[in-house]
């Protein structure tokens, strides 16, 4: 592993890089890094939902130990996730690297390429092809998706801070790394206590509540309710309680 100090180094480097991109390259990025958090979520239903309901703790866990190959693929082979570039991008805005106004243009574009992948994969695998379209699977998307959405703003909000501290976590970590198998267990860990403890992650999310959209059980006004107050959680746990925080220690 790298120094903390060092990993702040990278993370100031990498989120500079990010913002240089084009904006082509973002959105393919953001679509793919959209599509393989959803992918994730997907395996996650897929996963719990066939566990007994005795043993529904079991399948929970078993549920967040396969969610985290989304974002394994995205930091190991190519993809860009907004929370994830709301703890690396904030890092070089706090070095003076990038502007703020980069910092935001960056979100929103990243923001779009992702969420357009995770309907994509809600719609065409969920929906088209059947994987949350019947049974059980169908019955735990609209569960997990109405449990979501029946939070009041400010838990949500929370919640979501939560959820980005530990995947500003993961990133730090997987920058840390020096090997592949390092930066797998980085990720790995973290993603996973998230996902169990039942943090809100806003792409996540984005699969998650229009897969039950499809299936009928909620509408599109509970997808902005909802994904507002997380998005916003997201950007201050990734952004002040990772990045913020670290610069705070490590730099001034």
């Amino acid at each position: 592993m790298y120094s903390p100090e060092q990993i702040l180094d990278q993370s100031i480097d990498k989120g500079t890089k990010k913002v240089k991109k084009s904006i082509l390259a973002k959105l393919l990025l953001g679509f793919i890094g959209g599509v393989m958090i959803a992918m994730g979520f997907l395996a996650d239903i897929r996963v719990s939902a066939s566990i007994p309901t005795n043993l529904a703790s079991i399948g929970a866990l078993i549920g967040a130990a396969v969610f985290p190959i989304g974002l394994i693929v995205i930091l190991l082979a190519g993809g860009e996730l907004v929370t994830g570039n709301m703890m690396a991008v904030s890092a070089a805005m706090y070095d003076s690297k990038v502007s703020v106004v980069d910092y935001i243009k960056n979100l929103l574009v990243i923001t779009l390429g992702n969420i357009i992948g995770a309907i994509c994969i809600a719609y065409f695998l969920g929906h088209f092809v059947g994987l949350t379209h019947i049974g059980v699977f169908r019955d735990a998307v609209i569960n997990m998706a109405t449990s979501k959405v029946a939070s009041p703003f400010w838990q949500s909000f929370v919640s979501g801070i939560g959820c980005n501290w530990f995947v500003g976590i993961a990133v730090w970590l997987s920058f840390g790394a020096k090997d592949g198998a390092g930066k797998i267990l980085g990720i790995w860990f973290p993603i996973m206590i998230f996902v169990a403890i039942g943090l809100q992650h806003s792409i996540a999310n984005a699969f998650l509540l229009p897969a039950a959209i499809f299936e009928g059980g909620l509408t599109w006004f509970d997808f902005i309710k909802n994904i507002v107050p997380v998005y916003l959680g997201n950007i201050v746990g990734g952004s002040i309680f990772v990045s913020g925080l670290y610069y705070l220690s490590y730099r001034r």
